[in-house]
């Protein structure tokens, strides 16, 4: 028994269409084949008129009734094609005889069926079909030409019955081809449902962001997690640059394209505080003074076959890794604050109370400068075990309302004199009169750590470092300390804030943490960013400024 292969839902549909198909093509056959009638009023007319009307007649109901069934009963198509082919043959076959034979030129009607069976059924039966059209008007040839109407008619048989074998080959085969091509189709689309299932699951839950770009920073797509951590709602198709509060995230991606061997790198951005994404998120209010601290990793997908460049951005929050390594620093350093007290201290109290005795009676060029070495390492030694202590003990912030204009002229004044600067280096022209509530104490100390540090790597040029105040309508008021050095590498910016690190070798790594920690005391957050926006000092590579955000406007 002769049965269609196994096929996918979607081919057996496409096969119930093209059935569907044939069947309206056979009702246009019947009428046009009754149009015929009517304008032939000679011919047919003198050899079969009558046969010729109630056939034509019959194959149009007939045709109208294989329509109804193929779209209301589903079902054994086989049986219904087959069943269709033949009355097909059979009706073409009575108007074929009607019309004189060969040369009524209805012969081209049996390709229809033929071309049909071709198409919908396997190349045996169509074969079949076509050996059984071919035989019939051969058949029907020699009975003409046995009586005596001329046996070129056998020979046009022939040729017909030829073609209707190679049409059939042909068609068969192409058929064959493009139902291949459509089951191959059908199983790809079904591979790549499944793969686009499993990567919307994978995405929705992965913990770590996610971001597709294009190769001018436009944002394609994003997991959750990744729209959480850069706030982002709706605000696909955005480019990272267009956004301020992307910028040090667009600056790494510029950085990775010009060189893809620096594929890793640590920001920190703010992004609840970019105006362009105020109304794009329902989490503005509640976050708009938080900070995130992000490990970003750049790759770029295999798609250069397409001629399309997708790059993938993976975003990692550590903050709560880099607070989980401090506290562990920290309850290690507890266990040894109290021996660093008691073994270190007093002894360098004694060497520092020995070498002031020693000044006193040697005074030769050779002693000072060696008595010098001695006092400023007991100085260095000294000064980091108080950073320890430090360290050790909470500082309690005592708060009070703060004028941060009056504040900053008197921390120059003093600063100024200290380093013994040019007045004109530190530039305080843009402290705005804003009053908040911070620990004198604290903030001074805030601030002399972040300017020494600013000195250090500043040209010493007229407003070299700027002490400037950034208010925002609806946020707390920032203070920001900015200089003309050489920005801050993306591998130290990882680690800036971490106890004990340095890249100075007369430095003791604590400074930038215990300015945190007052912040922090003081409910207020020291950040380090990263920014495009150059100034009027700082060039466009070198835009980098520390930046205390308050806790509330002082009311």
């Amino acid at each position: 028994m002769i049965r269609l292969p196994a096929l996918s839902a979607a081919a057996r549909d496409t096969f119930w269409r093209s059935l569907q198909t044939l069947n309206g093509t056979r009702v246009v056959i019947a009428l046009v084949l009754l149009v015929y009638l009517s304008f032939d009023s000679r011919g047919l007319r003198s050899t079969g008129d009558f046969l010729y009307a109630q056939t034509c007649a019959s194959y149009l109901f007939l045709a109208v009734v294989f329509a109804l069934t193929a779209a209301w009963w589903r079902h054994r198509f086989l049986l219904q094609l087959l069943s269709q082919v033949s009355c097909d043959l059979v009706v073409i076959s009575l108007l074929y005889m009607a019309a004189g034979g060969v040369r009524s030129g209805l012969a081209i009607l049996y390709l229809f069926p033929l071309a049909g069976c071709a198409i919908l059924a396997p190349l045996v039966l169509a074969l079949l079909f076509a050996s059984l059209a071919s035989l019939f008007m051969l058949g029907e040839s020699l009975w003409r030409a046995l009586g005596g109407e001329g046996d070129m008619a056998v020979l046009q048989a022939g040729l017909y019955g030829a073609a209707f074998f190679a049409a059939v080959l042909v068609v068969n085969r192409m058929a064959a081809r493009l139902i291949g091509q459509e089951e191959l189709a059908v199983q790809r689309g079904i591979e790549i449902g499944v793969q686009q299932a499993v990567n919307r699951l994978v995405m929705s839950q992965a913990g770590d962001g996610i971001v597709v770009v294009g190769p001018d920073g436009e944002l394609l797509a994003g997991n959750p997690a990744a729209r959480q951590m850069l706030g982002l709602s709706g605000a696909l198709g955005l480019r990272l640059g267009a956004m301020p509060s992307l910028h040090p995230i667009a600056q790494a991606y510029e950085d990775w394209r010009a060189e893809p061997a620096r594929h890793t790198a640590f920001v920190t951005i703010k992004p609840y505080t970019d105006p362009l994404l105020r109304e794009m998120t329902a989490a503005w209010s509640a976050r708009a003074d938080l900070a995130a601290h992000l490990k970003v990793r750049f790759a770029a997908a295999e798609t250069a076959e397409v001629g399309v460049e997708r790059n993938v951005i993976f975003l990692q929050d550590v903050t709560a890794i880099e607070n989980q390594a401090q506290q562990l620093k920290l309850a290690s350093m507890g266990r040894l604050t109290a021996s660093i007290a008691h073994e270190v201290r007093n002894p360098l109290s004694a060497i520092g109370h020995a070498t002031s005795l020693l000044a006193e009676d040697l005074h030769g060029p050779v002693h000072v400068r060696l008595l010098k070495i001695v006092a400023d390492n007991v100085a260095r030694v000294n000064r980091m075990v108080e950073d320890i202590l430090q360290l050790s003990r909470k500082a309690q912030g005592h708060a009070e309302p703060l004028a941060l204009a009056h504040f900053a002229a008197e921390l120059k004044a003093e600063f100024d004199e200290t380093q013994r600067l040019d007045p004109r280096v530190l530039d305080i022209a843009k402290v705005a009169d804003v009053t908040v509530h911070f620990d004198p104490v604290h903030l001074r100390a805030v601030l002399l750590n972040l300017l020494g540090n600013a000195i250090r790597y500043a040209s010493r040029k007229g407003a070299s470092i700027r002490l400037f105040v950034v208010q925002v309508e609806g946020r707390p008021p920032e203070l920001h300390v900015q200089d003309d050095g050489p920005g801050i590498t993306p591998e130290v910016r990882a680690h800036l804030f971490e106890p004990f690190y340095t890249t100075s070798s007369k430095g003791t790594g604590l400074g930038l943490y215990l300015a945190r920690e007052l912040c922090l005391n003081n409910d207020a957050m020291l950040d380090y960013e990263y920014r495009f926006d150059a100034g009027p000092v700082a060039g466009a590579e070198s835009s980098g400024r520390f930046v205390i955000t308050f806790a509330r406007p002082y009311q």
